[in-house]
Formats: C-alpha cells, sequence, structure tokens
C-alpha cells in the first residue's frame, strides 16, 4: 500500500445529519472540509490540495473512507467516526473520487506551463497523454526513440514525440490482478547497441494471471525487439512455487546497471514486512546479477547456509528508485516507507536497512510497527520523509542543459505529486526545493539523450519533457 498524502484537517464548526437523512457527499464536504481544503480540493494555506487520485488508482475508496474515519497521528487530521456517520464518512469519499474523476476527465490533453525555480525557469511540455494506460517507466534508445511500459503488460514505442500504437506482441503476460502488479521497470543492456538486449521486470504467477488469488513473485527477463515483436526471452531471476506469495502488494521493482555491469534489482516486501529481514526470503530486499542471470562471486550472502544467493542488502520495504552518484559510483535507493519513513538510502554489499525493525513511519492502520528509529548494525537514512511524500523514482542530474544541477539529485514522488532537488554535498543532503508540483504522480525520471528532463507520470497518464525556458524542444 503506497502512504498517502490526505485529507482533513478539523475546521471550527461540525454541522451533523440527522440519522435518517440521506447523505450528500457534496454538501457534507463544503461543510466540514472546504474551509481548509478548498471548495475545488485545491488546497488552503491551513489545508493540503486534494487533487491527487492515489485512491482512485491504487488504494481504492476503501482506504480514503478508512483515513477520513480513524484520522492520522501525529498530525492536524482528527478521526471523524465520532462526529459523522459511516453513511455520512462514504459520502464525503465518494466526492471526492468523483470530483476527481470528473477533473481527470476534462483535463488539458496537450500544451506548455512554465515553472520557476530557484536557479531556472522552467518549460514543461506536455508531449503525450492520450493512449498511455498506467505507465511504469521510460527508457531511451536513440536520440528519436524510447520504449514505455506499462502496468497491464505492454511495451510501447515513443517515437518523434509521439506515442506509437503499434503492438510490440509476444511479451509475456503479467499478474496483474494482484492489485500493485504487472510490467515494472525496464532497462538497456550497457552493450545494448551491440546486443540489443532489453530488460523487462514484472509480477509472474504460476496460476491464472486474472486470479487475484493466484501467488505471484516479481521475475527478471530480457528479450529482444524485432520488427515489434519480442524474441529470444531469457529468464534471469526466478523464485519457486515454495516462494510464491497470494495477494502480494509493494513489488518494488527498479533496475539499475553499475559502472562494472552488474545489474541490481529491488523486490518490496510484499506486505511480508518481517521477511525483510530473512535471508532465505525474497521480499524486501535488493538483489544483484550478472547480465546473463548467473550469480557474482563477491556477493555478500553467496557462502550464507540457506540464503538466496543474489541478495545484495535486506531490511528494504519497497526500493522504488535506484540512480549512480557519478562521483562516487554509489547506487543511491529511495524506499517508499508505511505513513511517514520514506527513505534515501546508499547501498552498501550486505548491510541492513532495518525494515521493520527500525522505521520512522506507523502503520496505515495508525498503529506503531517499532519504537527504533536506530539500531547498531543497521544502516541510517540519508534522508527520510514524514509525513511520506510517497517517494519513487531518483536520478543524478548530468545534462548540459543544467550545468547548476549538476551531480544533484532529483526524487519523484506519487501522493505529493511532485519533483524535489536535492543538493547533495558528499553524502550529505544539505538543501531541498519542490520544483514541479500537481502535475500528476511521478513514476519515473530520465534525462533524454537531448538532455531534457523527461517525467513519467499516472493521474493523469502522460509524459513531460523539462527543461531551462530559453531550449527548444526536438520534437517542436
Amino acid at each position: 500500500m503506497i502512504a498517502l498524502r490526505l485529507i482533513f484537517i478539523a475546521i471550527g464548526f461540525t454541522v451533523l445529519f440527522s440519522s435518517c437523512q440521506k447523505p450528500k457527499g457534496k454538501e457534507l464536504y463544503t461543510l466540514h472540509c472546504a474551509g481548509c481544503h478548498g471548495m475545488q480540493l485545491q488546497g488552503t494555506t491551513s489545508g493540503s490540495e486534494l487533487l491527487n487520485s492515489l485512491w482512485k488508482n491504487e488504494a481504492g475508496e476503501a482506504y480514503i473512507t478508512s483515513r477520513i474515519k480513524f484520522g492520522i497521528p501525529n498530525s492536524t487530521m482528527i478521526g471523524w467516526e465520532t462526529i459523522l456517520t459511516e453513511k455520512e464518512i462514504t459520502a464525503i469519499s465518494k466526492y471526492i473520487v468523483a470530483f476527481q474523476q470528473d477533473r481527470d476527465s476534462h483535463e488539458v490533453k496537450t500544451g506548455t506551463e512554465k515553472v520557476k525555480t530557484k536557479t531556472y525557469r522552467l518549460q514543461v511540455e506536455k508531449l503525450v497523454i492520450d493512449h498511455l494506460a498506467t505507465p511504469w517507466a521510460i527508457e531511451f534508445l536513440n536520440a528519436d526513440s524510447a520504449l514505455i511500459s506499462e502496468k497491464h503488460g505492454s511495451l510501447k514505442w515513443f517515437v518523434n514525440g509521439e506515442l506509437d500504437q503499434t503492438p510490440i506482441t509476444g511479451l509475456p503476460k503479467p499478474h496483474t490482478a494482484s492489485f500493485t502488479g504487472g510490467y515494472m521497470d525496464i532497462a538497456l543492456d550497457p552493450d545494448f547497441e551491440s546486443n540489443r538486449w532489453v530488460y523487462l521486470a514484472y509480477s509472474e504467477t504460476f496460476g491464472n494471471v486474472d486470479d487475484k488469488d493466484a501467488p505471484g513473485m516479481t521475475k527478471i527477463v530480457r528479450g529482444k525487439i524485432t520488427e515489434n515483436q519480442w524474441q529470444e526471452e531469457q529468464t534471469l531471476f526466478q523464485m519457486p512455487d515454495s516462494l510464491h506469495l497470494i495477494h502480494g502488494d509493494r513489488w518494488g521493482c527498479r533496475l539499475i546497471f553499475d559502472k562494472e555491469g552488474s545489474l541490481y534489482f529491488t523486490i518490496g516486501d510484499m506486505g511480508r514486512d518481517k521477511d525483510s529481514q530473512k535471508l532465505n526470503k525474497p521480499t524486501g530486499k535488493v538483489f544483484r546479477i550478472n547480465p546473463d542471470g548467473s550469480i557474482p562471486d563477491d556477493n555478500p550472502f553467496i557462502t550464507t547456509p540457506g540464503a538466496l544467493p543474489a541478495i545484495y542488502t535486506l531490511g528494504n520495504r519497497n526500493t522504488q528508485g535506484l540512480t549512480i552518484n557519478p562521483k562516487t559510483g554509489e547506487i543511491w535507493s529511495t524506499d517508499h516507507g508505511p505513513r511517514g519513513g520514506d527513505e534515501l538510502n546508499i547501498l552498501h554489499k550486505g548491510a541492513n536497512y532495518g525494515w521493520p525493525v527500525v522505521t520512522f513511519g506507523i502503520d496505515y492502520s495508525g498503529e506503531i510497527i517499532s519504537d527504533k528509529t536506530y539500531q547498531e548494525g543497521m544502516e541510517s537514512p540519508v534522508v527520510q520523509w514524514t509525513p511520506s511524500i510517497a517517494v519513487c523514482p531518483t536520478t543524478f542530474i548530468q545534462s548540459p542543459l543544467f550545468p547548476k544541477w549538476e551531480n544533484d539529485l532529483l526524487v519523484g514522488a506519487l501522493a505529493f505529486q511532485e519533483i524535489r532537488l536535492l543538493d547533495v554535498v558528499g553524502n550529505k543532503v544539505v538543501q531541498q526545493e519542490i520544483i514541479i508540483k500537481g502535475m500528476g504522480r511521478i513514476r519515473d525520471l530520465k534525462f533524454g539523450p537531448d538532455g531534457a528532463l523527461y517525467v513519467l507520470t499516472n493521474s493523469p497518464d502522460r509524459l513531460l519533457r523539462i527543461t531551462p525556458d530559453e531550449q527548444k524542444s526536438i520534437f517542436s
């Protein structure tokens, strides 16, 4: 479950409806919520905006109802269960979801916006919105084309600024009934120009892919795309039936090659938090393999009895961002926390990142997960975000278009719908700036061959191209 930045700081009055009166969501929202969050859900100086659509796309109406009912501990968001009836709370939830759906249907599909930051005035081009269906990752093959993965199980070409609707056939079918499963990250082989290998992470099941009760687990494969056909598929990582899980959640999965050519990938804790500490379980880990799927001889647990030999780190929760520090070669990661406790980490071979023994977050129910935020022998984050911003992709900046940001770090957020610029000095973050806000849930960040920042978003599903204002688009 992805942590949610939510709703409803109490305003200074309460109007109760009789139990016999049919609750109306708009009226209830106006009376109890609009004073802080605005009639258009846009937020005010005393309350956050409610226009992110996490509950519509991933968490569901029941989740937002629960947050209204029980509140958010350690915040000004109270629980409303003693003030409003179940029907009234449900009516407010339905109104918020309906408002968001109506707003999305009227979303301006194209255009350009100007955004001012402390360093640059940015031009944000909305390149694509039609025909994308919950995109997850983008990877550039050359100056003219890129591949985009979609959650439901497709790869699409992005060519010369347009989305090509020609289907790529022969692709494996993912276990999309498993809530957050499906196609996830894609990557190109370091020697792609000569060998044409494309790497894909997806949720696999040995059962019916449409059966939500079928057991599943992350699978890593590679293949080649020839005349829009996926061919020569090779399995690089696959768990046996006994390690597949029913109703898996928090899958991960991000891919990255280091400078030596090793492939790293992540698997989330799948809702089994304690298994993140077990070396015989695949969940809550970062893995390292060779490009052909073999295990590097110096992997930290390769000689540990009972351990999965591909494990590189443990105690991770849901790592959805990996990037290489251009100065040190180290891999930095973003780990999506529960309610609070999103983390930015530096990956060290064999290190334990603590989940769920140590955490800055609490459970979605409001229960305490751990009273520890530090323990000897477990890594502490470079940065932690509480409340959770629902951190996802991350990338270090190396682009000729952004010399003033060189070697700084970008992180994207899902629930908070923002991109943050982190000023990195050594292994510390000395400053953060929100440079993009409210343009969709940030799913992937990639610098293209033209030096522009490409941002893949959900809600709405579209691709953004960001440059300093004076730069012209290669697609215009």
